[in-house]
């Protein structure tokens, strides 16, 4: 059986197999969206097919929509050739349950997938076209944060980025050129009003959309291939870019569910890996938990979402909700799983989760030192959003997330997974830093990770981290041990607040780092017996 519009016609194939279908008359629906498309999205991977489409197949299922989604991919066109338009712009979600079961559903929501390339004529003319349609009313994007970036790691703009602003909105190479050129055919339409919508994992995402579009917009007048009223139109009330909280794990196709779906004997399911180092599959598989907050900021009106799941507020709620996930809720109780991890031989996250030691300190971590200091943004619960992390997300069997993955780029995130928690402590009259137990004891054990060496003795490979030129020569010198004067070795560090959010000397937390360091490098076993004694 293949999945395609001719296959999926034999309904009673796929509902004898398992498979949820969609419950609408997808001819009709593709007619109607061709004709007045609503909601196009920017970015065509996993997390798109697994969260978005999803919801759109939900509410287009209970009859709330009469209209899908359009997608563009503007990364790689590969996508698109391979993946969407073979399939008739179907996908298979498979979602996998903390419980040890599946869920198959055959996904139909997209109706149109096009190229985000100035370069192909039929596909960039399409995209004007829709952007010039009084109807659409939003275009999101899940294009990761650096796709938002104009310049290079050297902080240079990038040399297509000068090329498009230089040539104007006719046929830019860059990706955010060519948003930029089809919201000026959409000013050129009549100034028609539309939400940029950014749904990446960033900080204020919204923010990152709007500061790459306004620069082409200046770019553009300055260099006079463009009205100063297209200036005035991204600026003004007819464009907004809501702010949004994202958080459902997409990991990439996984082979044991591969072998599920092709049990079932469907054809041509095989995962791809483009010429772009993309792994795409017909199938995308992923958590059962997802939250998605935006900003209600949308000028040319909305459907009715919050049907389907999503949560819309305003920027203040959006912003706490991102700080309860990043700050305390989430991120650094996987932080603290990388690191112990990666020292006690861990491959999986969920296999952490029948460790007693590690379930005690994330617990710890999370509702007593973490929780305190939490604003609850009202829209969400943290104490709920813990436990459904605790007791749900991390221990899935089925997620195959591990601590080294996580582990990357650490040196990047214990500032704000850690930092801002010491900083509230600092800073409330009522809450003592100094009864922070658990928290210096990740901030120790990450110096002991970095020094590369597991708690039996042995060597193992760090994840790639942008610190660790800096920060394994410090520690390259210590053995196991042998540690009577690590304090003199780490002490920049410890003072170092670009890394740990705060100075640990001032805020009176470096003697405890050190003490847990000394602890943690006494020999082999110690990273163990140093838990059992401070986590219980």
């Amino acid at each position: 059986m293949k999945l395609n519009d001719e296959g999926l016609k034999n309904r009673q194939w796929w509902e004898e197999k398992g498979y949820s279908l969609p419950q609408y008359d997808r001819e009709a629906v593709r007619k109607a969206t061709k004709e007045n498309p609503f909601w196009i999205h920017f970015g065509g991977g996993n997390i798109f097919r697994a969260f978005q489409a999803n919801v759109v197949q939900n509410l287009l299922n209970d009859g709330v929509l009469d209209r899908g989604l359009t997608v563009a991919e503007g990364y790689d066109y590969e996508i698109i050739q391979k993946m969407y338009h073979p399939h008739d712009d179907l996908s298979i979600l498979v979602t996998l349950k903390s419980t040890g079961t599946i869920e198959k559903t055959v996904v139909g929501s997209v109706m149109e997938s096009l190229e985000l390339d100035s370069n192909n004529e039929q596909s960039y003319a399409r995209l004007r076209e829709i952007f010039g349609k009084d109807s659409l009313q939003m275009a999101s994007f899940t294009i990761t944060e650096k796709g938002y970036s104009l310049v290079n790691g050297k902080g240079e703009m990038v040399p297509a980025v000068v090329s498009d602003m230089e040539k104007g909105p006719e046929k830019p190479q860059s990706y955010m050129g060519k948003v930029a050129s089809l919201l000026y055919a959409r000013f050129k339409a009549g100034e028609k009003p539309i939400a940029m919508v950014s749904m990446d994992n960033c900080s204020h995402n919204g923010d990152k959309l709007k500061a790459a579009i306004v620069a082409f917009a200046e770019g553009w007048v300055k260099n006079g291939v463009a009205e100063p009223e297209f200036e005035a139109y991204i600026k003004g009330a007819k464009v907004s870019f809501p702010w949004s909280m994202i958080d459902k794990i997409t990991p990439r196709p996984n082979e044991s569910v591969a072998e599920i779906i092709n049990a079932d004997g469907i054809d041509e399911l095989a995962p791809v890996i483009t010429s772009m180092k993309s792994y795409v599959a017909p199938f995308v598989n992923a958590e059962e938990t997802e939250y998605l907050v935006i900003e209600d900021d949308f000028p040319n009106g909305r459907p009715e979402l919050e049907k389907g799941g999503l949560m819309f507020t305003d920027r203040e709620t959006v912003d706490k909700v991102e700080k309860m996930k990043v700050c305390t809720c989430l991120n650094p109780l996987h932080t603290a799983l990388a690191v112990y991890g990666c020292l006690l031989g861990y491959d999986l996250i969920s296999k952490e989760m029948q460790d007693e030691e590690l379930v005690k300190l994330v617990e710890t971590i999370g509702y007593k030192e973490g929780l305190p200091v939490v604003i609850n943004p009202g829209i969400l619960d943290p104490k709920e959003f813990i436990d459904t992390v605790l007791n749900v997300r991390i221990p899935n069997p089925f997620m195959p997330d591990t601590p080294q993955r996580i582990a990357t780029d650490t040196s990047q995130k214990l500032a704000i997974r850690f930092g801002e928690t010491i900083k509230a402590y600092d800073k409330a009259e009522d809450l003592d830093v100094a009864d922070l137990k658990l928290i210096p004891l990740v901030q120790a054990g990450w110096l002991r990770y970095m020094m590369g060496i597991n708690d039996e003795g042995e060597a193992f490979e760090i994840s790639p981290d942008p610190l660790a030129a800096t920060v394994q020569p410090i520690v390259a010198d210590i053995k196991l041990g042998e540690n009577e004067d690590v304090e003199k070795a780490i002490a920049p560090l410890l003072h170092d607040d670009a890394i740990f959010g705060v100075d640990l000397y001032k805020v009176g937390l470096a003697p405890k780092v050190v003490t847990y360091f000394k602890e943690l490098t006494a020999g082999p076993g110690a990273v163990r017996a140093t838990l059992v004694k401070y986590v219980h």
